[in-house]
């Protein structure tokens, strides 16, 4: 059958619709699609920092992700910042704060678990959570924005071996402390709160001596020790590891060391605020 003029024209328009629809619906879906390079980038006046975050704090990460895609980060300031020892933001009220306002007590509303894993340490350039002091946040649960990120210093053998000693002590005395609450001890532990209060020692330290007791039996925690590669790459690149196993690692940074080096050597005023703005952004990359 043979078109005629007015036929050939509308199917040569139709035909021409449709490829410049797909054509368009290719373009938009790059443009659209989302990075998957697991990245993150904080943008300051001193140049990027390339984060990456890591699986083994998935509530963490998921939670940094969220903010992020979610804008929670622009225009803050790393509102405190200590040199040879980390800088600190994600203070939502830190966006436009006025001179010498003093921040670092705000976030989004709520706290995340702690997510401890004893080969996420405080070497330089580490993604920590900022959380409360343990009297008054004894389950070590952090801020759910504060984040700051690991300046730190020169790291020996011996301070290591320190940090193994106290580390392990503290895991001791948390396990300690749940045998002393436990509801099957409660007749011990009223005991010991008894004697201690009318001043009896002797009574006090026969109870005392059950409890240790008790705790010596039952704990069942592996002791804390750092890795040769671990203290090997303390002793290169340095870092807080007076904060290991206390606060939650949760990224490092993999780009851009010198300018955590740049921003902490800022001058700062009281409550180590920097006297001129460190303004950051972060983005996915």
């Amino acid at each position: 059958m043979m078109l005629n003029r007015s036929a050939i024209r509308k199917i040569f328009i139709w035909t021409l619709s449709v490829m410049i629809i797909g054509a368009c619906s290719i373009l938009g879906g790059k443009k659209e699609k989302e990075s998957d390079s697991g990245l993150y980038g904080i943008y300051t006046k001193f140049g990027v920092m390339k984060v990456e975050l890591y699986d083994a704090t998935p509530q963490h990460k998921a939670n940094f992700e969220k903010l992020v895609a979610e804008q929670f980060y622009d225009s803050l300031l790393f509102h405190r910042v200590i040199q040879d020892f980390m800088i600190q933001g994600g203070d939502p009220k830190s966006k436009n704060a006025a001179p010498g306002q003093q921040l670092g007590m705000n976030g989004p509303g709520y706290t995340v678990p702690g997510e401890f894993n004893d080969s996420l340490l405080h070497f330089k350039g580490a993604l920590a959570a900022a959380r409360q002091g343990d009297q008054v946040n004894p389950e070590r649960a952090s801020s759910g924005s504060q984040f700051y990120i690991v300046d730190g210093q020169e790291v020996t053998d011996q301070m290591l071996d320190q940090m193994e000693m106290r580390i392990n002590q503290e895991k001791k005395q948390q396990f300690g402390q749940k045998v002393f609450n436990d509801s099957a001890n409660i007749n011990l532990k009223n005991k010991l709160l008894y004697f201690r209060q009318i001043q009896n020692r002797d009574s006090f330290d026969l109870y005392l001596n059950k409890i240790n007791q008790l705790v010596e039996e039952q704990y069942e925690g592996e002791d804390f020790a750092y890795s040769d590669s671990a203290r090997a790459h303390y002793k290169r690149v340095g870092g807080t590891p007076n904060l290991d196993a206390s606060y939650t690692v949760f990224g490092k940074v993999v780009e851009g060391l010198d300018i955590i080096d740049s921003i902490a050597k800022v001058k700062t005023a009281r409550g180590d605020r920097p006297v001129e703005d460190v303004i950051f952004t972060i983005k996915k990359l």
